[in-house]
């Protein structure tokens, strides 16, 4: 099988629209999503004291997204100078931050959708429940979540260099490497974990993988898909399907309770839209990269190449939930841009009349 994969060419252009891609993807979001979930933060700290429970879901999202983002300048480093100058431990660090990002803003988008939808279908029992209870889930998704995205970074080998051909700055992009699975650079182990002369260290997607038999690269992806995506998907999906019936049997009630449901129903949808357009493609497309990167996965270069090249689009897409997920917040919530507003507005006009207080305000963030 190696055979058949070293006769796949084009691996140097590959890596170019790979690393091109990366940068230019990663460098949006960055100041997007920097921006984005600090303001949330700072929102959601602020006002938690006079909410209960769903800003504490909001809050954690927001926490896995700014991890994932402060990591992105370590990136568009690497992807524009085609070299890792910072140490084997910090790359594994950013590679393992990419997973635990993804799988947490997963878990906390299941957990507001179940709120959101708790708020429509079960109103009184919502309003009972306790905000520690939340912080129990929260902590125990965290710990989950760091737990289940370990393997992700020990299936890739540590302390590895591809060997450089031609000086310059330049000479990241004319690098001479062999391949494992139709186009992955496989580099050359390095005992000292520095970089030698003639050699420089690589990160992220050229670190090569760890040798895995085929019922164990099976196993591991049924579950990272299984329990990963398709289970949240599915709750997620779930809520968004039982809220609408839900609003459709709604006849009679206040105006304001049939709004509120209607803004809990929009950040359920909202998280669908999320999980479809961010989280979807790129667990479409993980296994085949996977597959590919083992060798396990037979067939033509051109259909190897296909993979190479839509995974990057896909982990990209997924990486844009970190800007995403603060619009989500600002449509969504309406406690969240009346906060935004009214650092505007003069003081005369807010003192005596807690945010919380106001007309509909509480259930907006307390509530879901």
């Amino acid at each position: 099988m190696s055979g058949g994969n070293q006769s796949c060419g084009g691996n140097k252009d590959l890596q170019r629209y790979q690393h091109h891609l990366y940068a230019v993807v990663y460098t949006v979001n960055f100041g997007s999503g920097l921006l984005g979930n600090l303001l949330a933060l700072w929102v959601f700290r602020r006002y938690m004291k006079e909410t209960k429970k769903a800003v504490l879901f909001m809050m954690n999202l927001a926490m896995a997204d700014l991890m994932q983002v402060l990591s992105l300048p370590l990136r568009i480093y690497y992807y524009l100078n085609n070299i890792w100058p910072f140490g084997q431990p910090l790359c594994m660090l950013c590679f393992y931050l990419k997973y635990v990002n993804m799988y947490a803003s997963i878990f906390f988008m299941a957990c507001i959708s179940v709120r959101r939808c708790q708020l429509i279908m079960c109103p009184l029992r919502h309003r009972s429940s306790k905000k520690k209870g939340d912080l129990c889930i929260c902590v125990v998704g965290w710990l989950l979540v760091s737990l289940c995205c370990i393997p992700f970074p020990l299936l890739r080998h540590l302390n590895h260099e591809r060997r450089q051909t031609a000086p310059g700055p330049q000479a990241g992009a004319d690098l001479e490497t062999q391949t494992r699975g139709g186009g992955f650079p496989v580099s050359t182990p390095s005992p000292s974990g520095r970089g030698s002369a003639g050699l420089e260290q690589v990160c992220f997607s050229e670190l090569p993988m760890q040798p895995i038999s085929v019922p164990a690269a099976w196993a591991l992806l049924i579950l990272a898909e299984l329990l990963g995506f398709v289970l949240p998907l599915v709750l997620v999906l779930a809520c968004a399907c039982l809220s609408m019936a839900s609003l459709r049997r709604l006849t009679e009630g206040a105006v304001h309770d049939r709004g509120e449901k209607r803004r809990a129903l929009r950040t359920v949808l909202s998280c669908t839209l999320v999980f479809l357009v961010c989280f979807a493609p790129y667990h479409v497309t993980m296994p085949l990269d996977f597959l590919v990167k083992v060798g396990y996965l037979g067939g033509s270069c051109g259909l190897r190449e296909l993979v190479l090249r839509s995974h990057p689009v896909t982990l990209c897409l997924a990486s844009l939930n970190s800007s995403m997920d603060p619009l989500m917040y600002y449509f969504t919530t309406k406690e969240f841009w009346r906060q935004l507003r009214i650092q505007e507005a003069p003081d005369d006009m807010v003192q005596g009349q807690p945010l919380s207080c106001a007309a509909g305000g509480s259930e907006d963030v307390s509530d879901g």
